[in-house]
């Protein structure tokens, strides 16, 4: 089975991650802080100056997991019955945090054709209702691979000084970056700087999904006063993984470059690869570890069963994502799959002849 349905990276977990957990000796495992340790609040704090972003160590809260961070976010800003506006496809877990917390995503779609970039100010003011609390973005993003420019970030940030909405952004893939000129950081937007909060996670970016270590952001007080109430009442996030995770961060250089530069090299042959195959439909993402693909199928989750029920190819199959999940318009995504480009090259190669000849079985 070569799995190419979740954004789990093959790429080695650093070893200076592995050898502070090896090397933990306190003879007993307590609580920690609420808000996490200081020692990787202050990493967060660090990094993100390389980025020339400024905050201060009571701007960051560490959460077990971005996805505790967003939901913290939902609990903080939003009551019951309120609403976010999302741009589909998304990360389909968001509807599980947004049911979660009682509130309510109002999706916009957007297009493959212009490689999911978003609409005119117009076009999304149109959406914006007296319940309307605040927007989600994820740039580079999850589903799509797609980065925001600059100037859709003014975009966004002028609805949300207009409106008075909050800006909850996740930031997991900043690294995961395939163009010239970086991600623009929500908390780089001007006059906006109370209303955003940004999530963030060591999943991808040291490859250490299982660690569960996540952060929460903001420069307003009341948020960060509110949000640690809710970490209090999970007592504290994973304590190893946190001392782990601060010396991934001071070693961050010596391994980030070659890992992203792996990455480009996979989406050039899962992009030069799908062009073999007639009609689908695909564009070059740039930036995370996806795409969000048109097969020539009527409904994606039917063929997906089909590769792993009914077919393969030297005793191999491929396992994807049907799209409809990263939507909530119905019926949107039907005839869609997501990529995740997180195999090795040949791998990869080996995936994408699978599915070629996968797609002439099931016509």
């Amino acid at each position: 089975m070569l799995h190419l349905n979740i954004g789990q990276p093959d790429i080695e977990t650093p070893e200076y991650f592995f050898t502070t957990l090896k090397t933990f000796n306190e003879k007993v495992l307590k609580y920690g802080p609420s808000g996490g340790i200081v020692e990787l609040r202050l990493a967060v704090v660090d990094y993100l100056k390389s980025y020339n972003i400024d905050i201060e160590l009571d701007n960051v809260w560490i959460t077990t997991g971005g996805s505790e961070a967003i939901i913290f976010a939902f609990m903080t800003i939003a009551d019951y019955g309120d609403e976010f506006l999302i741009f589909e496809p998304f990360y389909t877990n968001y509807n599980g945090f947004a049911t979660e917390a009682g509130v309510r995503l109002t999706p916009i779609t957007l297009s493959r054709e212009n490689g999911f970039h978003l609409p005119s100010y117009d076009t999304i003011e149109s959406y914006v209702t007296d319940k309307t609390r605040g927007i989600i973005i994820c740039s580079p993003n999850n589903p799509t691979g797609t980065i925001f420019t600059p100037e859709e970030m003014f975009i966004i940030q002028k609805l949300v000084k207009e409106h008075g909405l909050y800006l909850i952004s996740d930031e997991v893939y900043r690294e995961f970056n395939y163009m010239d000129v970086p991600p623009t950081s929500a908390l780089s937007l001007p006059e906006i700087e109370d209303r955003v909060i940004v999530v963030d996670s060591i999943s991808k970016r040291f490859s250490a999904c299982g660690a569960r270590i996540g952060y929460f952001i903001s420069r307003n007080k009341d948020i960060m006063s509110a949000s640690l109430k809710f970490a209090q009442a999970r007592l504290c996030p994973p304590t190893i993984e946190q001392y782990a995770a601060v010396s991934a961060f001071k070693h961050m250089y010596k391994f980030m470059d070659s890992m992203i530069e792996e990455y480009r090299k996979r989406r050039d042959v899962l992009i030069e690869g799908l062009k073999t195959i007639p009609g689908v439909e695909s564009y070059t993402p740039e930036g995370a570890f996806y795409a969000i693909v048109k097969l020539p199928v009527a409904d994606s989750e039917d063929f997906i069963k089909f590769l792993l029920k009914d077919y393969s190819y030297n005793g191999k199959t491929v396992m994807l994502s049907p799209a409809n999940g990263f939507y909530a318009t119905k019926g949107a995504g039907r005839d869609e799959v997501r990529i995740a480009y997180v195999l090795k090259e040949d791998r990869l190669k080996e995936a994408i002849e699978i599915l070629k000849r996968g797609l002439q079985a099931y016509k």
